[in-house]
Order: structure tokens, then sequence, then C-alpha cells
């Protein structure tokens, strides 16, 4: 979609520096490859050292950056918060496909389904008995919904999905493909030298607006239920484990895997790899770095790296200490050397 940058300015809550308003803008890059016809930002100062020799059209931000020298082409599009203006962009000339109401014949919905008014159920997807669909959801292809299910209105279902019994979704949730809901949890008793399964009979809430990635899995609680928080985003490749309590405006960045029955309170960010123990606390606004093991409660608003995670200072300290060992095995050898020659 193209759009002026005069009208794409009054969209994005921007004020134009420049005369070219009327120049039309089609897509949007970053300042690297940004071309003539597209918008681009510059938030960080670190890129500016694209800035000289950029093709871009129009450029979002701050009145800071504003100040730096421009290519005599480029339209700038000053904005308090450029990064939330670039999105607005983004959004406008990218915009979402849409898929109008339909149910298609090579679906399969149960007699005792419901499907709530403009939703989009798209071929050989699937929904199962006394299961409810709420309005404007959009549902593509491949999708399995079971027994019993709750889905909100707009949400968005990828292809291949499968979501188990039981699940409850609210409003505004996105699943992408081939994520699993609401699948057994990995629990079993041994006795014997046998592997004895243990029954899992709950389920999986999934609150308003949060958002699951690609191949990422969840599995129901043995009893009661597994939660994700209302505003959480949840990547690919996350493993959840059940009857875990996610709270809101949680982030779960890609290849984490958290153990059965933890609490992760609000506002936590789970950085890539982390994994969790079972029966383990994450007080809210806690930072999780990347690859940590946590095999204990995290206190409130803390930042842990490694494994097992500790203060990142801490972590840090020990690690700096450590890159510093193989001189202080040399240094010691020397000096068990020199003391060796001295005592004969």
């Amino acid at each position: 979609m193209a759009l002026t940058i005069k009208v794409l300015a009054q969209q994005c809550d921007a004020e134009i520096i420049g005369n070219d308003s009327d120049a039309l803008i089609e897509s949007a890059s970053d300042i690297g490859s940004a071309q003539e016809n597209q918008v681009t930002i510059l938030n960080d100062l670190k890129f500016s050292k694209f800035l000289p020799d950029s093709k871009a059209g129009a450029c979002f931000m701050n009145q800071e950056m504003a100040r730096l020298d421009m290519p005599e082409t480029m339209i700038v599009l000053v904005s308090k918060d450029p990064e939330i203006s670039f999105i607005k962009a983004v959004k406008l000339l990218h915009p979402e496909k849409q898929y109008l109401p339909k149910v298609a014949t090579q679906a399969s919905v149960a007699e005792t389904a419901m499907l709530a008014e403009n939703v989009y159920l798209a071929e050989f997807s699937s929904i199962g008995e006394h299961s409810q669909i709420g309005a404007d959801c959009e549902i593509l292809g491949g999708v399995r919904i079971g027994d019993h299910v709750k889905i909100g209105a707009n949400c968005r279902i990828y292809p291949n999905v499968v979501i188990y019994d039981h699940t409850q979704i609210g409003d505004n949730v996105i699943i992408h493909a081939s994520s699993v809901i609401g699948a057994d949890g990995f629990g079993y008793k041994q006795r014997n030298q046998k592997h004895i399964k243990v029954p899992h009979v709950g389920y999986v809430r999934i609150e308003n607006n949060v958002e699951i990635g690609a191949n990422t899995c969840i599995d129901r609680g043995t009893f009661g239920e597994t939660v994700i928080g209302e505003g959480s985003k949840v990547d690919n490749l996350v493993q959840i484990g059940h009857n875990n309590i996610i709270g809101e405006n949680v982030i779960i960045c890609g290849q984490t895997g958290i153990s059965g029955s933890c609490q992760i309170e609000n506002n936590v960010i789970l950085a890539g790899s982390a994994g969790l123990a079972d029966h383990v606390k994450i007080g809210h606004h806690a930072v999780v770095m990347a690859r940590s093991g946590i095999a204990s409660d995290i206190e409130a608003c803390t930042q842990v790296f490694g494994s097992p995670a500790k203060d990142k200072k801490v972590a840090w300290r020990e690690l700096a200490a450590l890159a510093k060992l193989p001189k202080l095995i040399k240094t010691i050898k020397q000096m068990e050397s020199r003391l060796n020659k001295l005592e004969k």
C-alpha cells in the first residue's frame, strides 16, 4: 500500500522536516538497505554510520537525531517515540492478510460446536464437540480443535496447530503454526523398573492478548490448570510444562524450557535457552539471562545469569576470574619450579 509522506506523518504521530511531503512511500525497510520509495528508522546513534549513504525517502527519528547531517533526498519524520511511529508505519504499508468469513466445505465442525459471527475456518480444519469459537476468529488450514474448547473473539490460529480438549483461550490471541496446546505433561512414577504414566486431567487457560510462537508446546495441568497470563508473549520452540502459572506481560524467548508447577510472576523476562527446574518461583520484573539454569527461587526485580544462576554481577566476576585461570596456572607452575630449585 502506497501512502504520501504527509499522510504517513499524520497517521504515525510525526512532524515533517523537508519539502516533498507529497512523495509516495510504498514500503518500509532498515536504514542500511532502504530505497527512495521506502521509509526507515534511526533510533540509535550506532546506526548513524548508514545515514550519509542512505537512499531512504523518509526516516523516523527523535528531535536529537534530527540535528545530524541528512542526505538531501531524505525527508525527516520527527517523533517523540520513533519506534512506535515506525511500527505504525509498517502496519499501514504492510497490512496483514485478511480472511473473509467462511467455513470451508472441507472443514469439519461437530454438530454441538458453536461458531460466532464472521469466523473463517479453512480447509482441513476440524472443531470438536461442544467447542465454542468467538466472533471474527481466523482458523487456518489443518488446525485441530478438540472437544469442550472455548476460544474468544478476534483470535488467529495458524496452520497445523493442535488444541486439546477443555482448553480455554481468551480474546485477541495469536497461535503460530504447529504449536500444541494442552498435551499431557511429562509425569511418570517408577515402579519395578518401569515408568507408570501419571494421568493428566487438567487443562490450559490462555488469557487475552497472548501470542504464542511456532512449534511451542504448552502442557495441560495434572489437575487444575496451566495458565498463560494476559499480554504475555511466548517465542518459537518453547516448552511449558504442566501446572505452570505464568503471569501478565511475561516474555519467554526461544528454546526456553519450563518444568512443571513453576510460578512466573508479572513482567518477567526469560531469555533464550533458559531452563527452569520444577516448583521454582520467579519474582516480578526479574530477568533470567540467556542459557541460565534456574534450580531455586529468584527474587523480584533481579537479573541472574549462569548455571546454576546467580546475580549477574557475581556471575560475570566469576567468568572474568576463570578467563585468568590459564595464566594463574602458568604462574603457579613457574613458582613451583623456582621453589624446587631453591630447595635443592
